[in-house]
């Protein structure tokens, strides 16, 4: 590895507070429902993920990747052309024009380019625009104690802008939780931000941000929350504490999740099968003790989904592995730990987003047993 940067200190600091800049702009795209029905643009061609008929790209999903985008390449020129997003920044106006979604110089130039997209609402672009360029304080002193030693030129990002788009989109409200696991709505909704070793594409530092995380009981405002975690050679550092196994764990899934998968995983389970909307929502529900595995059969979460859960699961002692290789190796006899995602990897003859799905499914764990029996009750499912 390069020797440290003097710049890293600064990093995991930086990250939060695109995080939070993020978090702002997602709220202040939903406060305004009218408008917020004219920003919504359909992903087609080889955009769209399979799993769903119709899916959304948001001007706030693709605003917040290009703040994140700036802000970063801005304070650290290394990482410009290393970061990368899930979403195109070409968004189409309703007159059918398409615009290239980008952070300009000024204010004033930012809110005249989205305004090209929100016409006639030139306050909405205004107040997107000041938000953009709007520097945040975060006032944590537990974040600003932190000081690390992490290479930036060694380092890649992978950006989730709103994680559960759909989600977003509908957003609802007022979704009862179940065992502590809220099965869908607006708080499933997070922005993501993971980095990564180009080199070996491990996992090293993850932010989740909840936007949506509660109302201001005062003022009814939705207020958010985050959480980080570095995991670099010997070191691990989270906002967080791990939480502890349970006897019978409790593994969240998909509502997509096939019968077969569900059925094999009832015994070992019990009453303790939740289901949940968002992959990202998903492995915090792991990361915050609330479940203690997450599994998906299918390939259809992306590099952009895991990266940033998949660091804080490695801070806090967890890991996140591709389903189909570790029930193979487990079928072989191979009882060594299953190797971890990694995210420097594009699937080979995949084109457009397929080329950085997680292929074969994931198990994300924060405990080693709970991983084992997973992987032993999967491993009765044929086809898997």
């Amino acid at each position: 590895m390069s020797p440290p940067s003097p710049a890293m200190a600064g990093l995991l600091q930086a990250l939060v507070g695109a995080s939070e800049k993020a978090g702002t702009i997602a709220r202040l795209c939903r406060a305004e429902e009218p408008l917020f029905q004219l920003l919504v643009a359909e992903k087609s061609g080889t955009d769209k993920n399979r799993r769903f008929l119709r899916d959304f790209k948001t001007l706030a999903d693709v605003l917040i990747q290009e703040v994140i985008k700036h802000d970063l390449g801005k304070e650290f020129p290394e990482l410009q052309g290393h970061i990368h997003g899930e979403e195109s920044n070409e968004f189409k106006n309703r007159q059918g024009d398409t615009v290239v979604v980008r952070v300009c110089d000024t204010p004033g130039d930012t809110a005249a380019l989205l305004l090209s997209v929100l016409e006639p609402e030139r306050e909405a672009a205004e107040l997107l625009s000041a938000a953009v360029h709007r520097d945040v304080t975060l006032g944590d002193a537990e974040l600003a104690s932190v000081a690390l030693s992490i290479p930036t030129q060694d380092l890649a990002i992978w950006i989730d802008p709103i994680d559960s788009t759909n989600e977003y989109i509908g957003g609802h409200e007022d979704v009862a939780p179940i065992n502590g696991i809220t099965p869908a709505g607006l708080c499933s909704a997070l922005v993501l931000i993971g980095a990564y070793d180009r080199q070996t594409g491990c996992p090293v530092l993850g932010i989740i941000n909840e936007p949506f995380y509660r109302r201001d009981p005062l003022t009814h405002r939705w207020q958010g929350r985050y959480h980080w975690g570095v995991a670099y050679g010997d070191m691990q550092l989270s906002s967080l504490n791990p939480p502890p196994p349970r006897p019978t764990p409790c593994v969240v899934l998909s509502r997509a999740e096939g019968g077969p998968v569900r059925a094999a995983l009832g015994p070992l389970c019990g009453d303790r099968l939740c289901f949940a909307a968002g992959a990202g929502y998903k492995m915090l529900c792991v990361i915050l003790g609330l479940a203690d595995a997450y599994v998906l059969s299918e390939g259809s979460t992306f590099a952009w989904d895991a990266c940033a859960p998949h660091a804080i699961l490695r801070a806090l002692g967890g890991g996140a592995v591709a389903l189909a290789g570790a029930l193979q190796a487990r079928r072989a006899g191979d009882t060594s730990p299953p190797p971890e995602l990694v995210y420097n990897r594009p699937v080979q003859g995949a084109v457009g987003a397929k080329r950085w799905a997680n292929q074969g499914g994931l198990v994300a764990y924060m405990h080693p047993q709970h991983l084992e029996s997973v992987l032993a009750a999967l491993a009765t499912v044929p086809g898997l």
